[in-house]
């Protein structure tokens, strides 16, 4: 099993030379064979190893019990030993999900910690078998290609060592090495959902095939490769219907379905900051081919004239009018803007920068045509729900500029002759997102 291990940490770039990886260690068969593996092939990468303990505080003494023999096992190997104590049930209840998912939560906030705090990566004791079952659960749930390909052997700072190995390959090096370990008694029940998969579906499947999990796991691999296929061809896509304001109904149309719907998931994850489910993504795929709004939480997708953007549902206040006498920096809906113009003979002192007004005109520079400023706007395809928040620079009544369209035709000529220069950009909040 040892080679196993070898050949899968090397495969995937697991384990860095030199550096420090912290298991996390339950107390079952699966971690204690891990820690016993990665300590027995310490040498070879000049590893720094340590464990960690999440006692659930759900099974009364035999957490106690677990949690003192992962501390044992640790001065047993003399690596130093991190454990910390959280009461799973009570923050379920107050934050209204399950145990299971409630726990998951506390160990990978603990896990994140440490490996932030010690540099280091963290080993899990998934294995083929966990892998099976994961994928059994996500089919059963209508899962896409990016869940079936299973659980990732790598996505770091977290490491999988043992994916490869089955369930009864560890049992047998635990058996073989003299290895003790504990058994959560959870684990024996069918009150949780992969327990049945585990208890039930598998067996069923290893009488098909005995090497039912080998299987899964080529199959998971080939799903994970045709996922990083379908997430590159996305990342293409979008780059090519990226437009001023949105992105190109049309372009993303021509995108393969698998393709799009990556495309659709990543655009509502990086602008709207929202998981989409396959509901979703077809009623975003139908505005895309008709045009109209999806709803998606705190703002929604709107397709219009071929263009598809997200639009936040909350609306700007009115810009209370700015006046530029020879220079301004100013802040508005997450954009600063700057201006500047030489107004040493005081002739322009109604300079001012304002929202759109009812009657205002846009005259083109090069074809010297004026127009209303909502058909220049539907011109130059700006958003509908943009345009009482975009920023215009006027004169006595005249529109200089405007964000969007950039100078008019007067605004050019007082360039030319004033130097009037001005710059937009954007502020970020200190999450890194536009501020609305």
């Amino acid at each position: 099993m040892v080679d196993k291990v070898l050949r899968t940490a090397d495969r995937c770039h697991m384990l860095p030379t030199g550096g420090s990886v912290v298991v996390a260690l339950s107390g079952g068969a699966d971690s204690a064979a891990l820690l016993h593996v990665l300590i027995s092939i310490n040498e070879k990468y000049n590893l720094t190893v340590s464990a960690a303990h999440l006692n659930h505080m759900l099974r009364g003494e035999e957490a106690e019990r677990d949690e003192q023999f992962c501390k044992i096992l640790c001065e047993k190997y003399h690596i130093p030993f991190y454990v910390r104590r959280r009461d799973v049930r009570a923050l379920s209840a107050a934050r209204k999900i399950s145990e299971e998912l409630c726990g998951r939560e506390e160990r990978y906030r603990f896990f994140d910690e440490l490996s932030e705090k010690l540099h280091a990566r963290i080993a899990t004791a998934h294995t083929a078998s966990d892998n099976a079952e994961t994928l059994l659960f996500n089919l059963t749930r209508g899962a896409s290609v990016a869940g079936a390909a299973g659980i990732p052997p790598v996505r770091l700072p977290y490491i999988r060592p043992l994916i490869a190995c089955t369930r009864a390959e560890i049992e047998r090096y635990c058996g073989e090495n003299g290895l003790s370990y504990v058994t959560d008694s959870s684990n024996l029940s069918d009150d949780y959902t992969r327990n049945k998969i585990r208890h039930h579906v598998v067996p069923v499947l290893r009488e098909l095939n005995p090497r039912f999990e080998e299987a899964a796991l080529r199959f998971c691999e080939s799903a994970a490769n045709a996922q990083a296929y379908i997430e590159e061809s996305a990342s293409d896509v979008l780059s090519l219907a990226r437009e001023e304001g949105g992105y190109s109904a049309a372009v993303l149309l021509h995108a393969a379905p698998a393709v799009l719907n990556e495309a659709l998931a990543a655009l509502c994850r990086e602008q709207a900051d929202f998981s989409a489910e396959q509901r979703h993504l077809d009623l975003l795929r139908r505005i895309l081919e008709r045009g109209g709004a999806v709803d998606l939480g705190r703002c929604a997708a709107v397709c219009k004239q071929g263009l598809l953007r997200f639009a936040a549902d909350e609306a700007l206040p009115s810009l209370t009018e700015v006046p530029l006498d020879s220079a301004v920096s100013f802040t508005y809906g997450g954009r600063r803007i700057t201006a500047s113009v030489d107004n040493s003979k005081n002739e322009l002192n109604d300079l001012v920068f304002r929202n759109r007004r009812s009657g205002d005109r846009f005259t083109f520079g090069k074809r010297g045509l004026s127009k209303p400023l909502r058909k220049a706007l539907n011109e130059k395809k700006i958003p509908s729900e943009r345009r009482d928040s975009l920023v215009l620079l006027c004169l006595d009544g005249t529109v200089l500029w405007c964000e969007g369209l950039g100078f008019s035709r007067q605004g050019e000529a007082l360039a030319a002759s004033a130097g009037l220069a001005i710059q937009i950009s954007i502020i970020h909040t200190e999450k890194g997102r536009k501020d609305a």
